[in-house]
């Protein structure tokens, strides 16, 4: 099947349902692989249908080159006491994984050879920053965000793949409202699309905004989503541009026993104007990802289950119940998900499943674990 094919069959097979009579059958669903850990792995970093790697709690980075049958722990040494939450690789043997918390429990750390070994290349100093996530625009330039210093989001950058970092002046971010912050959910908060476009999705505050800068933070511009915030729980958690125009953005409130409503809101300006999902997700997501050479599909992410919308997240629906904190799709048609107890999963069609792995459904996702 052409990767052009696949990405068609995700979209219309997920899409589109059973006709009367017909007995329906499987052409995609979540493939559970083994991990071989009780991590949550909140970092994902899909590099192609055979390569993947991802970051999580206790320090723990894995790696697959053999499509998800099996995972190899390449965590950097005594890095146990460090949360892991975001991870942004460029191949098989070069990546960069971003740790949270107050003031040098943030750092950054860089592999070149597969994991094999681990440079630091940034710990933060300040105990006033933390840091959330991080994005690449390329092989070379990168960007992290702290949580508001000053009143103002710090954002860190990097022009060498993540050898070196420094941080940007903040005269072009604008003020930060009152309580207002980045979410460390998926590794999503902080999103690019192209050469030069980044995104920064927020909560906490009064509202939920997303800043956006076309000049690799340099300047940025913040715009009120409808996403419900007004409490530390609440906002936007995940953010996914399929280019510079078209963004869908999730989140809602991450407490188990309350609501998310209009926890879905789509932009077809770059961000510059944000509207409300018709049909939003009915919980709240964390993680949000376009479906590779899918159009409009789209798949969000939380631990109550997963949607898909095939209409650029205008509406949605669930199709599988399985608990996932983040996804992420690869150019070449390949999809994975990941979250607590280990679990990493990828989004498999009819052509990549033996007999014995064949998952049967109608018009939904199954999870086979």
């Amino acid at each position: 099947m052409s990767v052009g094919l696949i990405g068609a069959a995700l979209a219309l097979t997920l899409a589109a349902p059973a006709r009367a009579g017909e007995t329906p059958t499987a052409a995609a669903g979540w493939q559970s692989t083994p991990t071989g850990t009780d991590a949550r792995f909140r970092g994902l970093a899909p590099v192609d249908r055979r390569t993947a790697w991802a970051a999580g709690s206790k320090g723990t980075v894995l790696r697959t080159t053999d499509g998800g049958r099996s995972w190899r722990n390449v965590s950097p040494a005594g890095a146990g006491g460090l949360e892991f939450r975001d991870v942004e690789a460029f191949d098989a043997r070069r990546a960069v994984v971003l740790a949270i918390g107050e003031g040098e429990a943030s750092r950054v750390l860089r592999t070149e050879d597969g994991g094999a070994t681990w440079t630091e290349s940034f710990r933060n100093t300040d105990a006033r920053a933390f840091y959330d996530c991080m994005t690449f625009f390329d092989h070379r330039h990168g960007l992290a965000v702290s949580d508001p210093v000053d009143g103002k989001y710090r954002i860190l950058s990097t022009r060498d793949g993540g050898r070196s970092w420094q941080v940007l002046p903040d005269a072009g971010m604008p003020d930060a409202l009152p309580g207002e912050a980045g979410f460390a959910a998926s590794g999503q908060c902080l999103v690019s699309a192209g050469p030069r476009d980044v995104w920064l999705a927020t909560g906490g505050g009064a509202t939920a905004r997303v800043l956006h800068s076309a000049d690799r933070g340099l300047t940025w511009t913040a715009t009120e989503t409808p996403v419900p915030a007004g409490d530390p729980a609440r906002g936007v958690f995940g953010l996914a541009f399929r280019d510079r125009a078209h963004g869908i953005a999730v989140g809602g409130d991450y407490r188990k026993d309350q609501p998310s409503p209009r926890a879905g809101a789509v932009s077809a300006d770059g961000g510059r104007t944000w509207h409300g999902s018709a049909t939003p997700p009915p919980a709240y997501r964390s993680g949000v990802a376009w479906l590779p050479h899918g159009g409009a599909a789209a798949l969000a992410v939380g631990p109550t289950g997963t949607d898909l919308s095939t209409d650029g997240g205008r509406t949605w629906r669930t199709v599988d119940t399985g608990s996932y904190d983040t996804v992420g799709c690869t150019p070449d048609g390949s999809c994975w998900a990941s979250g607590e107890k280990g679990r990493i999963a990828r989004l498999t069609t009819k052509d990549h499943l033996t007999t014995k792995d064949h998952l049967t459904t109608k018009d939904h996702l199954t999870t086979k674990d």
